[in-house]
Parts: structure tokens; sequence; C-alpha cells
């Protein structure tokens, strides 16, 4: 029997993951051992093999068959747009996607003209005001803090994700309308969902049946 290997998202999430995971059964001592180099974590029981990887590389890891499984936000499947299976929501990380900016920007939406929009995810951004709002907007791509753009007038209105809204508050920015919500998600190799169908499928089984 071949190891299984899932790539799961740095940081929180991760550590969410494995909460969920241990509930059903799969562990992985070595992932949670302090100061640890290592890059593979393996259950060598279970036949199982663990990575750490950021969130966005997670889907290309699963995409290539890097890793057989993969965990990460609905933001980044979305954003990415790779050829992969989402097959689960896990209802661990969720949050928002919105349009966020001043009071004053709630009527540049509500109108026609060209609008300038910052965020870190064009695709979902694009998709969005494209296919729901029937409009064009001219995006601008940002990699750091997003909310910045709109105070100093670099853009109308920004696309992030929303936990709590304590940091627009803070800055003056509210929340002007929703896109979608996001989870985190169970992502599967489509080769691997049909060489490796029984142990896979019995996982999904598993983590459906915990959240039922």
């Amino acid at each position: 029997m071949r190891y299984l290997t899932i790539a799961l998202t740095k940081g929180r999430l991760a550590d969410k993951t494995l909460e969920i995971l241990e509930k059903v059964g799969i562990t992985c001592d070595e992932i949670t051992e302090k100061g640890t180099r290592k890059l593979i974590f393996v259950n060598e029981d279970l036949k199982l093999k663990f990575f750490l990887a950021k969130g966005p590389d997670v889907p290309t890891y699963v995409e290539y068959g890097a890793a057989d499984l993969g965990v990460t936000g609905k933001d980044i499947i979305m954003e990415e747009n790779r050829n992969i299976f989402e097959v689960l929501d896990l209802g661990i990380g969720k949050c928002r996607m919105c349009v966020c900016g001043t009071d004053q920007a709630r009527q540049l939406l509500r109108g026609h003209e060209m609008m300038r929009v910052s965020t870190k995810y064009p695709r979902i951004t694009r998709d969005y005001f494209h296919n729901m709002q029937h409009r064009s907007v001219d995006i601008i791509k940002l990699n750091g803090s997003i909310e910045l753009a709109p105070i100093v007038g670099l853009s109308d209105v920004i696309v992030d994700i929303v936990e709590t809204g304590a940091t627009l508050k803070e800055n003056g920015l509210t929340v002007l309308e929703e896109v979608c919500k996001i989870s985190a998600r169970l992502v599967v190799n489509q080769v691997s969902m049909r060489l490796e169908s029984d142990r896979i499928r019995d996982i999904i089984r598993r983590l459906r049946d915990l959240n039922a």
C-alpha cells in the first residue's frame, strides 16, 4: 500500500485541520514536535505523509499530484482555479469575501461609472463584478495591507477577506457588499481519486460524518 500525501495550509488552519483529523483517527505525532525542521511528516501505521505549504500553493501541489489531498480556503480554490476536486466543506476557517470601502463609496457601487478596485484576488473580483454586477472595473493587484488602498486614494473600494471587521472599522471602512462565504475545503487530485478511491472516500466519509 503506497503512502497518501496530504498538503496542509500553514498556520492556524493547519492546527484546526489537525484537530479535526485527530477526531477521525488520522494523526501524525511528527508534525506536532516542537522545533522540528522536517518538511515531510509521516505516519507509518496509516501510510500517510503530510507537509505544510502556503495556502495558494496547496491547490498546485494537489493538481500536479505532489499531494493526493489538500486543505485550503475556498478563496484560494476560486482564485487559483486549478483542476482539482473540491470534495468537502470542513466548516473551519469561516469568514467572508467582501467589497469594502467608505460610506461614500456605496454610491459608486450603485452607479455604472468605472471604479478602481484593489485586491489580492483579481480573478474573484473580476468574476464578481462581471457576472453579478454586470460592469467592468479597473483592478489593482496588491499583496500587502489592502485596507490602505482606499485611505490613500489608490482605489475606490477593495475586495478582501473579512473575519471580524475590526481592522475595517479602525480605518473608517465598512463592508459594502458580500461576495461569498469562505471556509476551509478538502481537495483531491483527480488521478488519486480514481486510483486510491477506497482510501480517499473513506477519509471523506469519516470527515463528513463528523460534521453531520
